[in-house]
C-alpha cells in the first residue's frame, strides 16, 4: 500500500488485511495513521534511522491492538552516533511524550518561522527543552508590550526601546 493509491483502493487493501484475507501487508508510511488492525502482530520498519523517534513510535503503534503478543522490528543502518542513540532510545521506552522530548533534544526544534523541520534554532541563550516555561512567559510579555504599545509609552521600557532603535539603525546601515 502506498500514498498514490486512490482512497477506495487503500480502503480495500486495509479491509482485506483487517479481515485476514491478506496475511502480509507491505506499505509505505501511509499506514502511520489508519485503521486499527488487531490481528497485526509484527511490523518491520526498514531504514528506521531515516525516521524521527515520534514517527517510529507512531508506526510501531500500528501493531499490538489485539490480545496477541506483538513486535516492532527496526532495521537500521545507523552509522552515526545520533542514529545509534535514536535506535537505542526506541528500545528503552514506549512512552510517546518521553520519545518526543528525546527527539527534540537530538534533532532540535527546527525553524519556527520557516520551512526547516529539524536543527538548532538561532537562540543565543535559551534551551528549548529546559527553558520552555521561561520562553513562554517571555513570549507572552513581549506580545503584551507590543500590542499595548508599552515599548513607546511605558517608562520602564525606555532603555529597551533605545537599544532596539540602535540595533535597527545599525542593521539599516549595514543593508
Amino acid at each position: 500500500m502506498h500514498g498514490r493509491l486512490h482512497v477506495n483502493e487503500k480502503e480495500e487493501v486495509m479491509k482485506s488485511f483487517l479481515n485476514n484475507n491478506t496475511q502480509v501487508l507491505v506499505s509505505t508510511t501511509v499506514v502511520e495513521v489508519g485503521v486499527n488492525v488487531p490481528n497485526a502482530t509484527i511490523m518491520v520498519i526498514y531504514d528506521a534511522q531515516r525516521f524521527g523517534l515520534s514517527q517510529l513510535h507512531q508506526l510501531r503503534g500500528r501493531v499490538g491492538g489485539g490480545d496477541k503478543q506483538s513486535y516492532g522490528i527496526l532495521i537500521a543502518d545507523a552509522k552515526g552516533e545520533i542514529s545509534k542513540e535514536r535506535m537505542q532510545i526506541m528500545t528503552e521506552t514506549t512512552d510517546g511524550f518521553e520519545l518526543s522530548e528525546r527527539d527534540l533534544e537530538l534533532r532540535g526544534p527546527g525553524d519556527f518561522f520557516g520551512k526547516k523541520q529539524s536543527g538548532l534554532p538561532e537562540f543565543k541563550v535559551a534551551d528549548m527543552i529546559h527553558d520552555y516555561k521561561a520562553l513562554e512567559i517571555a513570549r507572552r510579555d513581549a506580545t503584551h508590550i507590543i500590542h499595548t504599545n508599552a515599548l513607546k509609552t511605558d517608562a520602564r521600557y525606555k532603555k529597551l526601546n533605545q537599544k532596539i532603535e540602535e540595533e535597527v539603525s545599525i542593521n539599516e546601515t549595514l543593508d
